[in-house]
């Protein structure tokens, strides 16, 4: 099942259990605005080319929408569609005033040079630059982007609207960027897991974490969980010569003998082949939609307990928020400051999904998704959606 397809069904079941009305229901996951856009520039050596670039705005009621811009050759609009939705419902569990949104240029990065990225994306928000805004929509680095990307849509936009360092997240820190925001989504992943240890009378120390995946989220929460004291076996093949650490193929991991799963790659890896082999206590989601519904289900009914990438990896985004924040401010935090809150952030958002579990009889995903779905709806019935 495609993240779309998962997506959806996840809001459909949740708003069956809220019991919202059907006309609501559809109008909350009809996006708000999609917007498709031809970008040409010419290449070093003088020839015309042009990209396709694209932006899926989901939701407003609850604030701008945010999402990343990717660039990469199959950019699928209803994989773009699907994450869109999810920002939606990611940045209400996590309780930040945004929407959901997402878009991208459909090109390969490597076979560009710098001096062709930096056009293209100066094209690409020459074309967008008067729908977006730090009140409308706030981009923010994706796959194949970065902070240099983010820093040329800052420059392009202030021509049109003056200095502008709000317009997105995830930029330089002499841009703007704020101290924290590198090792933001990995931190998030721990405070989270730290939270629901402490659900089950446990914590870090002394636990054996699997991590799977050892890209920027995998080697900050693999950092952080061993500075707390857990033990922990990971993979990739960059990493056989790590002392300290067990090489394994990446699907044996999944299935290796730990207390805690947190798979930090691609999506769909714990699926109905390998579920039932998995025997860690806890599944932590780092990496967005790494666990499919047949999956869900095997490991529900062996009492795995799973939290969900809807909030476990909701750090990036909430620090993303407290750089917007500080940008508007003009007054920058120190990373403690960033740190402290974002920890605030992520217990609130546990115990408020702790409550929907309770109060709707619900595993944590459906808590999640039944949280971030209620806050959407509520927004849009007080602002009117029918006038």
């Amino acid at each position: 099942m495609n993240a779309l397809a998962a997506t959806n069904r996840n809001f459909r079941q949740a708003a069956r259990i809220l019991g919202l009305d059907s006309k609501l229901e559809k109008s909350l996951l009809i996006p708000f605005r999609e917007i498709k856009v031809e970008c040409t520039i010419p290449k070093d050596d003088g020839t015309l080319v042009s990209y396709i670039g694209f932006r899926v705005q989901h939701d407003n009621s609850r604030g701008p929408m945010k999402g990343g811009i990717r660039y990469h050759p199959e950019v699928d609009p209803d994989e773009v569609n699907a994450l869109a939705q999810l920002m939606t419902w990611k940045t209400a569990v996590a309780d930040i005033p945004y929407g959901g949104a997402k878009g991208g240029i459909g090109c390969t990065p490597k076979e560009l040079s710098i001096s062709e990225l930096e056009r293209l994306t100066r094209v690409f928000t020459q074309k967008i630059h008067d729908l977006i805004g730090v009140n409308t929509d706030v981009p923010a680095p994706d796959m194949g982007t970065n902070a240099q990307t983010m820093a040329w849509i800052l420059d392009e936009y202030s021509k049109f609207h003056g200095y502008s360092p709000a317009v997105v997240t995830g930029k330089p820190t002499d841009l703007g960027g704020s101290l924290g925001r590198e090792a933001a989504t990995g931190r998030g992943v721990v405070y989270a897991t730290e939270a629901l240890l402490a659900e089950h009378g446990k914590s870090i120390k002394g636990l054996t974490f699997a991590i799977q995946g050892f890209g920027n989220v995998g080697s900050w929460a693999a950092r952080l969980f061993h500075e707390k004291g857990g033990k922990h076996k990971e993979t990739t093949g960059k990493l056989a010569d790590f002392d300290g650490a067990d090489a394994m193929d990446s699907n044996d991991l999944l299935t290796h003998e730990c207390d805690v799963l947190v798979p930090c790659a691609l999506g769909g890896v714990l699926n109905r082949e390998n579920a039932g082999d998995v025997r860690a206590k806890f599944i932590v989601e780092a990496a967005n939609h790494p666990t499919d519904p047949d999956a869900d289900e095997i490991l529900s009914k062996k009492g795995v307990v799973i939290l969900p990438d809807i909030y476990a990896n909701a750090g990036g985004v909430t620090v993303s928020y407290f750089e917007w924040v500080q940008n508007i401010q003009g007054f920058m935090w120190d990373e403690d400051k960033v740190n402290k809150e974002l920890k605030r952030y992520m217990t609130k958002a546990f115990h408020n999904i702790k409550g929907m579990c309770q109060l709707q009889d619900c595993n944590l995903r459906m808590g999640a998704f039944t949280l971030g779905v209620n806050r959407v709806a509520r927004a849009t019935l007080l602002r009117g959606w029918e006038a």
